[in-house]
């Protein structure tokens, strides 16, 4: 009776042998193609983690693109001007292979309040926006190289010969004598500006910079601020500015206060306050070496946010890759290199609150960067 059993048990022992073996290696088997799926899955899974990450980064940077250019507005200066402007400069070439360009430039830059409204009001720019006027003016010369530069203001208060304008809805503006240099920009805005700046200097603007009074602010602000020194104390009622001499590291809205700062100064002109203009311009190119924007993309694209959003150019420059372009091109330049001057001028003989050019020195200076 055993024996049937035993048989079939030991049977079924040897056959539990053989079917274990062969199940050992039948599940060794699958737990390697499970391995082997499992690191599949995984793979496709990294490729597809990877690949999500890699669009929205380029989705990312695609929509910051179009962003900061959209941020831009432009006038088209060259189409109202035409021909009948001073020469360009001669280009040399350098031979070298560098796609950056290294040419001599001129470039107007304005300060204004052409976007006034709430803020520009607050800060102390303000006005209605059909009163824009243009507070700040500067000549930029780069050198032929980039690796050296003139900034030559002009007072607001100079009195000029303001050409005969295109007007946007069209005709144009009546030639006005002794008229007041900014009052260019308030009648023909940008255009005229520039044409009243070429007419007075025959030198031709290669590109125009535009940055309104709360632009210029938050732009300090993005930068981390500026630091300056003053010679003497600063208490001026209409800039809401008091400084006592020395080092200060001023924040945007200081910043601003200071650019506009005349009464509290010397004797009060617009001379004082151009002064105090240079001295921040130098600050701000101090400010932008000492920030290494390249390994801080965060700030670098707050700066870039800030300053598109605040630019009116022409539109050679209205690209975010245009203005990166001339940016590198730049990137040699320091305070160290740049000067600094003041257009000459003299009291003028009929109202001593106002100037005129003092010649020959102003034409001689604007010669020189022809």
């Amino acid at each position: 009776m055993f024996l049937p059993v035993n048989g079939d048990g030991e049977r079924g022992t040897e056959d539990e042998k053989n079917g274990g073996e062969h199940g050992g290696a039948v599940s060794h088997g699958a737990d390697s193609a499970g391995s082997a799926d499992r690191r599949s899955r995984l793979l496709k899974a990294t490729g597809i983690a990877f690949g999500c990450v890699l669009t929205l980064s380029l989705a990312g940077a695609a929509w910051a693109y179009w962003h900061l250019n959209r941020n831009i507005d432009s006038v088209d200066i060259n189409s109202a001007l035409g021909d009948d402007r001073p020469a360009r400069a001669m280009v040399t070439p350098d031979g070298s292979a560098s796609p950056l360009p290294s040419g001599a430039l001129n470039i107007l830059v304005l300060g204004s309040d052409s976007r006034s409204g709430e803020r520009n009001a607050t800060l102390g720019g303000g006005g209605e926006s059909s009163g824009a006027r243009s507070d700040t003016a500067m000549v930029v010369h780069i050198d032929e190289g980039r690796t050296g530069a003139t900034i030559v203001s002009i007072p607001r208060d100079t009195l000029v010969t303001r050409p005969a304008c295109p007007r946007e809805s069209g005709g144009s503006t009546s030639v006005a004598y002794n008229a007041m240099f900014n009052s260019a920009y308030s009648v023909g805005g940008p255009v005229c500006a520039v044409k009243t700046v070429e007419s007075m200097t025959n030198v031709r603007m290669d590109h125009y910079i535009e940055i309104d009074f709360a632009g210029f602010a938050d732009l300090v602000d993005a930068l981390g601020g500026v630091t300056v020194t003053t010679d003497e104390d600063i208490s001026d009622e209409d800039s809401h500015l008091e400084l006592e001499a020395g080092t200060h590291h001023l924040d945007g809205e200081e910043a601003l206060a200071l650019a506009r700062t005349r009464h509290g100064i010397g004797d009060g002109s617009d001379l004082g306050r151009i002064g105090l203009q240079q001295t921040l311009v130098k600050a701000l190119l101090d400010q932008v070496s000492a920030t290494d924007l390249l390994t801080n993309p965060a700030k670098l694209y707050n700066v870039a946010d800030t300053l598109t959003d605040s630019l009116t150019t022409d539109t050679g420059l209205d690209s975010l890759t245009e203005l990166m372009s001339l940016g590198r091109s730049l990137q040699g330049l320091s305070s160290t290199d740049t000067r600094t001057v003041t257009m000459p001028v003299l009291p003028a003989p009929f109202d001593r609150n106002r100037v005129v050019a003092d010649e020959p020195e102003a034409g001689e200076l604007w010669e020189s960067l022809r």
